[in-house]
């Protein structure tokens, strides 16, 4: 897809603490859409949280049931898709984001990443004695995945929904 047009669907790639639900949420609003967090769904389908199933099935039986998520998620129409930060690791994820709508990569520098996240004990992966270099690992290992996938790009330390629309402008037909 080269190019955004209304009946989209709107995918937010990024690390955790990027800011891909609360950007989400306002950008859906903002154009209408609807509003998934691909990682709300899987807790919602499941009935436990996150952490419960990385205990449970590790990370390999989540990535599966991330996957079959999203493959659904892309035959919506009009949704802004919040993934999940790992997403992107497997590449039948990436090529069905890439295939079924704009995919949006917020590049949030790692010391904001880690502000954000440092209190947060819902994230699985940073339950590690030292979560910002989890965090340096993580970046190291997905970014050139999420610039693969991405078809735009947005990096700063405060991404604004006005950065997105700007973005969606810039994509749009006309």
């Amino acid at each position: 897809m080269n190019t955004f047009d209304d009946q989209h669907n709107i995918f937010l790639v990024g690390l955790m603490g990027a800011g891909k639900t609360t950007l989400g949420r306002a950008l859906a609003k903002r154009l209408a859409y609807q509003f998934v967090d691909s990682d709300h769904e899987i807790e919602a389908r499941t009935g436990v949280r996150l952490a419960t199933i990385f205990e449970i099935e590790g990370e390999e039986g989540f990535r599966k049931r991330e996957a079959q998520v999203i493959a659904e998620l892309a035959n919506f129409r009009r949704c802004v898709v919040a993934t999940g930060g790992g997403a992107v690791l497997r590449r039948e994820n990436r090529a069905c984001l890439r295939s079924s709508g704009l995919v949006i990569y917020l590049d949030v520098p790692l010391p904001t990443l880690g502000e954000r996240t440092r209190r947060d004990r819902n994230r699985p992966l940073l339950q590690v004695a030292d979560p910002l270099l989890r965090l340096q690992q993580l970046h190291v290992e997905r970014d050139p995945l999420y610039r693969e996938v991405a078809h735009v790009v947005i990096s700063g330390s405060r991404i604004t929904l006005r950065a997105i629309c700007r973005a969606l402008r810039k994509e749009s037909v006309t």
